[in-house]
């Protein structure tokens, strides 16, 4: 569950735009592990699922569901 994942790579596995993330990432829901070569933000999967859960529960989502 360390495993590190981009940004596209972590909204994909949330069922979530890339937005999404930076939005969390910026709220504070979400904080990078690390940064890629190119400096940009890297994020545990551990810490991508807590935040995943802890906004499916707060707006009553099952999980992977967007928004229609």
């Amino acid at each position: 569950m360390d495993e590190l994942l981009t940004g596209p790579q972590a909204a994909e596995l949330c069922g979530v735009s890339p937005t999404t993330i930076r939005s969390w990432k910026n709220r504070g829901k979400l904080a990078p592990a690390g940064l890629d070569e190119q400096g940009r933000p890297m994020y545990r999967h551990l810490d991508v699922a807590l935040a995943e859960r802890s906004t499916r529960n707060r707006a009553g989502r099952t999980f992977g569901q967007r928004a229609a």
